[in-house]
């Protein structure tokens, strides 16, 4: 038997807009913001948690403020694209403070790394004592970022509503 697909309304994307705007915003201020009365505003937030939507909630700290000044992209080429390898690169990568993202690519570098650090020193301690030791890369190349022209967190939400894809009918793995 086939559920009806979950769909987010106006509302639901204006409430998701504004709580993308603000993590710490009132249901009060949510519900005068989205034009509802409050009980029915915290009913549909939890209905918007509990489908999964709302990730977490984060504080965004000021890098510069806090000295971290370079922000790093960082290409990594393994010598082999086979399970285990990868899994050691994602292994030795996972817990390391400095490493903001990581992504699995395709093109020319297996994954793209950005990196915040303090100086060029604290970079060159990164990939000296730690990425350079991980037996599963093959080469390393970093490119600084010169100015940040946009930053967002923030994903594009389409202004009339949007009818959720079903995650548990698509497929786990290809056969």
């Amino acid at each position: 038997m086939m559920q009806n697909p979950q769909r987010l309304d106006r509302t639901d994307i204006a409430i998701l807009h504004q709580m993308q705007q603000n993590a710490r915003v009132t249901h009060a201020e949510l519900a005068r913001t989205v034009h509802l009365s409050t009980t029915p505003c915290f009913n549909r937030v939890k209905r918007i948690e509990n489908l999964g939507i709302i990730r977490q909630q984060v504080t965004l700290l000021n890098p510069e403020v806090l000295g971290l000044r370079l922000n790093v992209f960082i290409n990594v080429s393994l010598k082999q694209q086979d399970e285990r390898t990868i899994q050691e690169f994602e292994a030795a990568i996972a817990d390391r403070p400095e490493v903001m993202e990581c992504y699995l690519m395709t093109g020319d570098a297996d994954y793209l790394l950005r990196v915040v650090v303090p100086d060029t020193p604290a970079l060159e301690r990164f990939i000296l004592g730690h990425l350079s030791r991980i037996s599963a890369i093959a080469s390393i190349r970093s490119s600084f970022a010169l100015k940040q022209v946009r930053y967002k967190t923030a994903l594009p939400l389409p202004q009339h509503g949007l009818t959720l894809p079903d995650l548990d009918a698509a497929p786990t793995e290809w056969l």
